[in-house]
């Protein structure tokens, strides 16, 4: 590895699949400003994600549609506006 061009700030984070609401716990370099108390009690920064392998179809063996933020919603309020 080259020396000098890699991070060394890793801190403790929890990253939350927003689909499911499950969490874990890693390090990482990523900065937030939110924060949530994990499952040992103690406060860290949490990374929100929109999927996961805990939701992906391709990890669970199930189809579904997953509509995070909801992209539905704004696709039909953009063209609404347009029709009318």
């Amino acid at each position: 590895m080259k020396q000098g061009i890699h991070p060394e700030n890793y801190r403790l984070v929890v990253f939350k699949d927003m689909s499911n609401g499950t969490q874990f716990l890693s390090r990482s370099t990523a900065y937030s400003k939110e924060t949530v108390v994990f499952d040992d009690g103690n406060e860290y920064p949490v990374i929100k994600l929109e999927i996961s392998n805990t939701s992906h179809p391709f990890y669970t063996g199930k189809n579904v549609l997953v509509d995070t933020a909801g992209r539905i919603d704004k696709f039909n309020k953009r063209y609404e506006k347009k029709a009318k």
